[in-house]
């Protein structure tokens, strides 16, 4: 294979090239934040990101974990509303899915693009949360992919909103696997419970950061 060829990159991959460029020469200076955690670069096989959602900006972190493309799942609203986020999506090749999450072409590309050793990204909240006081249930998709396709999962937690010229806190955990159910047929109860323990996970990293470095959170309201 001509070299040329095989170096060659996708769209994709150059729109995300773009996009590190712009969070590390523009985007640290407006929103500052400190890594925290596990600080792994994920190069090789499939991954899947998952985070607790404050606002769009969110999507800038998981880009931290892999120089590889992210295809992030969106909601189905962000197509139709048009305006910036229409051309992010679509720039970006996001999986759109409906807000009650029973997209079913949404979960075949999902597993296609795993599959194929790609990134996907989640926010399991399924809507931006204003509170600080909780992780809100997570809807069913993070776990039960990362079953079905054999994929770790990283945990990303945003202690604060990002808020501009304020600097705030990112925790990276170590990937998550439910090992003992791959190639297995799992109930319903089953996936239930790894999300549970998905979200308790994401929780516990935040408290311990909050406890370690005693920090307090001043509102309960984003």
């Amino acid at each position: 294979m001509d070299k040329n060829i095989k170096n060659k990159k996708t769209k994709l991959e150059k729109v995300f090239k773009i996009l590190h460029f712009w969070e590390k020469h523009l985007f640290r200076v407006f929103f500052p934040y400190v890594r925290h955690g596990n600080l792994s670069k994920y190069e090789d096989s499939s991954l899947i990101c998952i985070g607790n959602h404050y606002s769009y900006l969110d999507v800038v972190f998981p880009c931290l974990v892999t120089d590889r493309p992210i295809h992030f799942i969106a909601k189905q609203e962000l197509w139709d509303n048009g305006g910036l986020m229409k051309w992010f999506v679509n720039k970006c090749e996001c999986i759109p899915v409906k807000r009650d999450g029973s997209d079913v072409q949404a979960i075949k590309e999902s597993m296609r693009i795993l599959r194929a050793g790609g990134v996907i990204n989640i926010f399991p909240e399924g809507t931006r949360n204003h509170s600080y006081s909780e992780i809100l249930p997570f809807h069913s998709g993070a776990a039960a992919l990362s079953i079905k396709t054999q994929t770790p999962i990283v945990p990303i937690v945003k202690v604060t909103k990002i808020k501009i010229f304020k600097k705030t806190h990112i925790i990276f955990g170590d990937p998550i696997e439910f090992r003992q159910y791959y190639g297995k047929k799992v109930t319903k109860e089953q996936i239930e419970e790894c999300d549970g323990i998905l979200r308790e996970s994401m929780w516990n990293m935040r408290l311990a950061f909050l406890d370690k470095y005693n920090l307090k959170i001043k509102s309960d309201k984003v």
